[in-house]
């Protein structure tokens, strides 16, 4: 299993974007994200200026149905 590297809220919501996933809602820093076919969301933390932990980012992206391998091949 690859570790994930640290990334930014703007990195991750681009990925799952380029994925399929719409902007729904955005409730003061938390944006949540939709994905109409699979019916999945998921929410992300946009604090400017700071990293998304590596577990967080990991739990994301396993909710999304992705890996972090998923991840560094679109990266």
């Amino acid at each position: 299993m690859t570790r994930l590297p640290q990334i930014t809220a703007r990195d991750l919501i681009r990925f799952l974007k380029s994925q399929g996933f719409i902007e729904d809602r955005q409730s003061g820093s938390h944006l949540t994200l939709w994905h109409d076919s699979r019916k999945v969301a998921v929410t992300v933390p946009v604090h400017t200026g700071c990293d998304i932990g590596r577990g967080l980012a990991a739990r994301i992206l396993k909710d999304a149905g992705f890996t972090a391998e998923d991840y560094l091949k679109q990266r």
